[in-house]
């Protein structure tokens, strides 16, 4: 979220001390947006506290390494904290954890929580996630996020939500540096996982021998999202928000954020009162 509001707001937005804060507002926004189409009972944003964590490195040397040269935008490096800062005083909880990616947290927390839920990304590993309407991705396009459920993923790749990582390990994933298997694209990577259902049961089918086993095998822990953290699910809602109106304040007068702020903070308000069921 933090880089589709850097690229899509123009660089040139600043706010009174002449801090960029194009993706402060762009954030803002577009959470807010989320909360009000949405209309979600609890909310949690999750971070990436290492983006290319070192024990995925170990197992695949290539993971992410396109991005080494440079991760995050100069500019937009210091408008993450402030991001951070603003959700917390607003009083949305944000969930991250040492050595993991958010898609971990992503992951985990699914894992943990009642259905329905809704995971709002840009990254189509979470596609991993999907189960039937239960567990949907809202992935952003032009003209606003399209509802990713199985059948939308198996209209996509021919293949079942949850089989998503097998099918990226095997065809390759050049934006994450997963190297794949040689000749296998996205058709004969689909045929495969029809056939077999997993990765796992074709290694044990033999399928698959030698360097490209080796591969595999490694590939099965690096690509799928974890899904057993120890995290602590988040109360994800409070009775009303700002948490910290104060600090509110004071950002939106800093860095001119103020109608951003206040946006989020009106949607959060506006959503219907949880029930004790």
């Amino acid at each position: 979220m933090f880089f589709r509001a850097f690229y899509a707001i123009p660089q040139t937005m600043r706010g009174p001390g002449g801090h960029l804060v194009n993706a402060v507002r762009g954030t803002l926004d577009t959470l807010a947006r989320y909360v009000t189409d949405r209309k979600p009972k609890r909310l949690a944003f999750t971070t990436d506290e290492d983006w290319r964590p070192d024990w995925r490195v170990e197992l695949i040397p290539a993971y992410k390494e396109q991005r080494v040269a440079e991760p995050i935008p100069p500019t937009l490096i210091p408008q993450v904290p402030v991001i951070l800062a603003s959700l917390e005083a607003v009083g949305v909880d944000v969930v991250g954890l040492a050595g993991y990616e958010a898609e971990d947290i992503v992951a985990t927390l699914a894992a943990k929580v009642e259905p329905p839920i809704e995971i709002a990304s840009g990254d189509r590993d979470l596609f991993s996630q999907v189960r039937g309407r239960e567990i949907i991705v809202l992935y952003p396009q032009k003209g606003g996020p399209v509802e990713v459920d199985e059948a939308e993923v198996a209209r996509r790749y021919g293949i079942p939500g949850r089989a998503y990582s097998d099918f990226a390990i095997l065809r390759g994933d050049p934006s994450d540096g997963l190297p794949g298997i040689a000749g296998v694209g996205d058709r004969t990577a689909a045929q495969l996982v029809k056939r077999y259902g997993s990765v796992g049961k074709m290694l044990e089918a033999g399928v698959f021998k030698g360097d490209n086993a080796a591969y595999l095998e490694k590939a099965l822990k690096v690509v799928p999202p974890v899904r057993d953290l120890k995290i602590t699910v988040p109360k994800g809602r409070r009775a009303r928000y700002p948490a910290e109106p104060e600090v509110v304040e004071e950002i939106g007068k800093r860095y001119g954020v103020a109608n951003n702020l206040d946006r989020l903070v009106t949607a959060l308000n506006k959503l219907p009162p949880l029930t004790k069921s």
